[in-house]
């Protein structure tokens, strides 16, 4: 049962004034006892010691003629009753024989004799019996005397009335101050409700509509006690309390954000294997929509079972492909309180798959474009060396000739890699200058025309009045140009129609080649970019080829924040297309030679 805190001081005070009561009483009763017993010892002591010699020697010296001790004993002690205190109703003496039996007194014996009392036993024994006993309603001494030559006992016999008398009044008193402490206990139990608990019920409300989400109430300090400091800590808590939990709440909307926004997916169970938590990532990676009746077995149970992945120390790995895509899956356990279950994290890795394939590749391409030169230099030279003086001058010729073509070959794939190398790494920078970008379309046109001519291609050139210069590495450039045009020429049958055009398109200059020749199947469009990719390759070594021209080709338009891309044509052969920015790339650390 719920207790108020008013009744629980007023129950406090209660119990409070009570067990002063008690104590106070039993401490006075028990002094009150203990005052008679050493008072009447006390006044025993002195009436029987040496300072009333002549009440002791009054009572030992007997008379001429003397036939009666007991009663000249008796006579002596009614004389020093006063001494006694003896008053013949609560204290009398009797005078006894040395057996303990009644001869005289100042009352008659009680009726069924006197008791003989530890006191009485002492005297009888010739010691003089003063023992007390708190616990005894009753308070005695025992004094042995010798008279005339007969043994007597003087005994004293006190009942404690009046100690019993005084205890009572005290009772009553004690009985009546409790009273009147109850009824002062309540009057202050009900000022102390006004005082303290009218402050800590304001402070109770206050606490119900902070755990209501209500911060915004201050409470009055209106005294400098506990109940003071208590309310300024309520108040800094409750101003804390709102400023943490703003905190976290703009913590939690940054996770949220995150969560929903990230591009690695989560998926996230329950104990009972329902779906608690799932972003948009997830569903896209894993190509479905999640709803809290997915469970845990159908999406993930091929992988690991789901108290294998609960009990797990850390996290465990699998991998699972969805639609063409690498998925890197990490499964673990998680636990809060009372809640817990198995979270996935589900991680893309489709472009370093890819790319550790390209890195396989490309391996083995740079390995079987070496071997080949390789294998042709070490055959010629082991000819050479094993037909030393044998073999006709012209032959020697021609085999080391073919040494030095397969040498040039080897270096021009170094070279190309070298540069790729470069591109990768970002340790290439253009050396950047203005020139004209027509003047270099033509210096091109020239330098190929000669080539064209020797196969009986048809060249033509198309340019505007005018274009103009741009900021670009003319080397790289021409490069580009040289490589677009090499291509062409060396992939048109003779006889082909080639055609060189250049112009502007807004802050653009752009040059293109037309042929008519083999072009580029639909299939391998897309591929020919990449690095010693060959369309037909038993062709491409034929002419020199080492599918790595196209790939630095893009690598420098790229450089220079332009592009290089094939165009849609109608009929045999392809289109190449070129752009580059007239002011240069913007970002990069370019060195531009003035």
């Amino acid at each position: 049962m719920r207790r108020s805190l008013h009744f629980k001081l007023m129950l406090i005070m209660v119990l409070l004034i009570i067990s002063l009561m008690v104590v106070v009483g039993a401490f006075l009763m028990n002094s009150v006892t203990r005052y008679y017993i050493d008072d009447f010892y006390e006044q025993m002591a002195a009436a029987f010691g040496q300072d009333n010699v002549d009440f002791v020697r009054d009572l030992q010296t007997a008379t001429e003629g003397e036939t009666d001790g007991a009663a000249m004993v008796d006579t002596v002690l009614r004389a020093y009753g006063g001494v006694l205190g003896v008053d013949g109703r609560n204290r009398n003496y009797y005078v006894l024989d040395d057996t303990g039996r009644y001869l005289t007194g100042s009352a008659p014996q009680p009726e069924g004799g006197l008791t003989i009392t530890p006191n009485i036993t002492t005297a009888i024994l010739g010691e003089v019996g003063f023992a007390s006993s708190a616990a005894a309603d009753y308070m005695d001494a025992a004094v042995p005397i010798t008279r005339g030559g007969a043994h007597y006992i003087v005994y004293i016999l006190d009942n404690r009335a009046t100690a019993r008398s005084l205890i009572s009044e005290m009772v009553s008193l004690i009985l009546e101050a409790l009273v009147l402490g109850l009824l002062i206990s309540v009057l202050l139990s009900f000022l102390l409700s006004k005082t303290m608990v009218a402050p800590l019920q304001r402070l109770t409300d206050a606490i119900e509509d902070v755990a209501e989400g209500d911060f915004s109430k201050e409470l009055e300090v209106t005294s400098g006690d506990e109940i003071g400091q208590l309310t300024e800590s309520f108040n800094a808590m409750a101003g804390q309390l709102e400023s943490t939990i703003a905190a976290v709440e703009n913590e939690r909307n940054k996770l949220d954000t995150l969560f929903l926004h990230m591009a690695d997916g989560v998926v996230a169970f329950d104990r009972t294997q329902r779906v608690i938590h799932s972003n948009p990532a997830a569903a896209q990676l894993l190509g479905r929509t999640f709803t809290d009746r997915d469970s845990y077995g159908p999406l993930f149970g091929d992988l690991f079972a789901f108290t294998e992945v609960e009990s797990a120390a850390s996290h465990l790995a699998a991998e699972r492909t969805v639609d063409g895509r690498y998925l890197e899956l990490l499964l673990a356990p998680f636990a809060r309180a009372n809640q817990g279950g198995v979270l996935v994290l589900i991680h893309d890795v489709t472009a370093q798959r890819t790319a550790e394939q390209t890195r396989k590749d490309f391996v083995a391409n740079v390995s079987h474009e070496l071997r080949t030169p390789l294998t042709n230099i070490k055959s010629y030279a082991e000819t050479l060396s094993e037909g030393v003086g044998d073999l006709p001058p012209e032959m020697e010729r021609r085999f080391l000739g073919v040494i030095l073509n397969e040498s040039d070959r080897m270096i021009h794939i170094l070279q190309d890699l070298l540069t790729l190398s470069r591109f990768d790494s970002g340790r290439s920078e253009l050396r950047l200058s203005r020139f004209s970008f027509g003047q270099v379309v033509d210096d091109t046109y020239q330098a190929i025309r000669l080539d064209a001519q020797n196969h009986a291609h048809e060249l033509i050139l198309q340019l505007p009045p005018s274009l103009p210069e741009v900021v670009a590495d003319r080397e790289r450039i021409v490069q580009v140009m040289m490589n677009i045009l090499s291509n062409s020429i060396k992939y048109t049958p003779n006889g082909g129609r080639i055609v060189i055009s250049a112009g502007q398109e807004g802050d653009k200059v752009w040059m293109q080649v037309d042929d008519n020749g083999i072009g580029i199947p639909e299939g391998d469009r897309e591929h020919i970019f990449e690095r010693f990719y060959r369309v037909d390759k038993a062709r491409s070594r034929q002419s020199g080829g080492t599918g790595l021209g196209l790939s630095i080709a893009r690598e420098i338009m790229t450089q220079h924040e332009g592009d290089l891309y094939l165009v849609d044509k109608d009929g045999p052969g392809l289109i190449v297309r070129m752009e580059l920015p007239v002011g240069g790339p913007k970002k990069g650390k370019q060195n531009e030679a003035r």
